[in-house]
């Protein structure tokens, strides 16, 4: 390849790699805590622990309840089974506001038989899943966001590959620890990166596909298939068409006998959630959305049901995928890492936060390629560059911990613990930003990792603070969550700690001519001045 092309592909795969690098960053940090969203969602309950599992048995007595208090959500409304991570009978509905918005009810049954309204007490398990899919940008308008940047993260692969594929197999285990930081960095971002390409590959393709997808097929449903492309896919991305209402009333079947024809017609099937439309009419339709057999990339399953009569109208099993079925469902498993259990979970987790190090590096690695070596200014590009990776890499970072503490440590009103919990996030992002940016590097990233380092380290006390229960009894009983959270957590904790001292250690007496020096800070302007010049005499 020539020389010119070489540095084509290797700019191509440096500015596309900061330009989405920030966004991913977050996405993946957020992400790799996201694969366990069942779990965190047992963790963010007031005890932190699975409660029994209740019986389905009461779910016609729910939804009778439901529709007594709210005969409007007939309309729409959506049944959940109790499961491991979630013991509780459920029913969700959103009622339409007359502002355009919609206002979630969570419905249960009291042991006493009375309907409760509960709003969610945590919203934690929600908000990093959300995190990591719009990058903190609004939900309406951030996920098409990402998926742009999926597109760019993609392009950043292609020419990395191209670029550095003939020193791929040279390159492979070499990790030169030493003196020379730069080349250490470059090492473990070459050796992360080559390992984790095949699960970069298939996240940055998955994340095009699975935010844009819609807007991707446009051009085809208007100019190729005159307006029927929707049509003709619509059996691939769901299970049924909105149901159009009869106008005639007819009384659905009750649940547990819709739940004995959903199980005849899938047999093995683990019903999670069913989603009832126009309850009451004649034309009246049940979605049932579960698993059937082991979990692998195509377990998912649903069954139609028509409500009034129990005819059962479509069943969709790995058996009867169509092509398309089978692309799309595969590809969203393989995205979320749905097709195994912990060890699966485990191994997305790590590759999560190794995806997070390698932008954080890479950003790295951009600062000390345009430094100058025996200039005390170096570029304001490499300052601003390295002061916006701290702010928001790390922001994100200390943010994610405070979520967690503000979800045990903040005594906040029924239903308002979410927005703390948000707000929370966003204020320590937005003042490590700030921190950031008013700081000399140096300082900035000894200072910020601290803080990392302390609000991680916290949440085994604020989980023992809330709920009583202390870490080591926890351990003894076996409750895998908060052991889990707190082992991680404890983990995660020592490791910032550790590499807010290695940067404070390279500020006092690595290079003075770095933007992550103290000794240019700490010393006076003139002895500065003498030291650079006698250098570039020596020079």
């Amino acid at each position: 390849m020539k020389s010119s092309t070489l540095k084509t592909y290797i700019a191509v795969h440096t500015w596309v790699g900061l330009v989405a690098g920030f966004a991913l960053f977050i996405a993946f940090y957020a992400g790799a805590i996201s694969v366990f969203n069942k779990q965190l969602h047992t963790w963010e309950t007031p005890s932190s622990t699975r409660a029994p599992m209740q019986s389905e048995a009461g779910a016609q007595a729910l939804i009778d309840a439901v529709l007594h208090q709210h005969p409007q959500a007939k309309e729409s409304f959506t049944l959940h089974l109790p499961s491991l991570n979630e013991p509780h009978l459920t029913l969700d509905w959103h009622e339409q506001a007359r502002g355009g918005g919609e206002t979630e009810h969570q419905f249960r049954l009291a042991p006493d038989g009375t309907l409760r309204d509960e709003k969610p007490q945590s919203e934690l398990s929600h908000f990093l899943y959300r995190l990591h899919y719009t990058a903190g940008l609004p939900a309406s308008w951030g996920i098409y966001v990402l998926g742009v940047v999926c597109i760019l993260y993609g392009l950043a692969l292609a020419s990395g590959v191209v670029a550095y594929a003939p020193q791929f197999l040279k390159d492979l285990f070499a990790l030169r620890v030493g003196k020379n930081l730069k080349r250490m960095w470059q090492d473990a971002h070459n050796v992360i990166g080559i390992l984790s390409l095949p699960f970069h590959i298939m996240f940055a393709w998955s994340g095009a596909v699975l935010a844009l997808g819609v807007l991707l097929l446009a051009p085809f449903q208007f100019l190729v298939f005159d307006g029927k492309l929707l049509q003709l896919i619509q059996p691939d991305i769901a299970a049924s068409a909105p149901a159009r209402v009869a106008g005639v009333a007819a009384p659905p079947l009750g649940a547990d006998q819709l739940l004995a024809r959903i199980r005849q017609a899938a047999p093995g099937m683990r019903v999670a959630q069913v989603h009832y439309q126009h309850a009451g009419d004649a034309n009246a339709q049940i979605v049932a959305y579960g698993d059937i057999g082991q979990r692998t990339l195509t377990s998912s399953a649903s069954v139609v049901v028509q409500a009034a009569s129990g005819a059962v109208l479509r069943v969709i099993t790995p058996q009867q995928y169509s092509p398309g079925t089978t692309f799309l469902r595969g590809l969203q498993t393989l995205h979320y890492g749905n097709f195994g259990d912990a060890p699966v979970q485990w191994v997305y987790f790590l590759l999560g936060l190794a995806g997070a190090f390698l932008f954080y590096s890479g950003n790295l690695l951009w600062i000390e390629a345009r430094r100058k070596r025996l200039a005390q200014r170096q570029p304001l590009s490499g300052r601003l560059m390295a002061q916006a990776t701290l702010g928001v890499c790390l922001g994100c970072v200390a943010g994610v911990s405070a979520v967690f503490l503000v979800n045990k440590l903040v005594p906040a009103a029924p239903g308002e613990l979410p927005l703390w919990e948000e707000r929370g996030y966003y204020a320590v992002f937005l003042l490590a930003v700030v921190w950031a940016f008013i700081r000399p590097p140096a300082r900035a990233a000894c200072e910020l990792l601290s803080l990392c380092a302390a609000l991680t380290l916290a949440i085994p006390l604020a989980q023992w603070a809330a709920s009583g229960v202390n870490p080591l009894l926890s351990l003894w009983r076996g409750e895998s969550v908060v052991v889990s959270v707190n082992m991680v957590a404890l983990a995660a904790g020592c490791a910032f700690w550790a590499m807010g001292r290695a940067a404070l250690k390279r500020g006092r007496h690595g290079d003075p001519h770095s933007v992550w020096s103290l000794r240019t800070l700490d010393a006076p302007a003139g002895v500065a001045a003498a030291v650079e010049s006698a250098q570039r005499r020596s020079a």
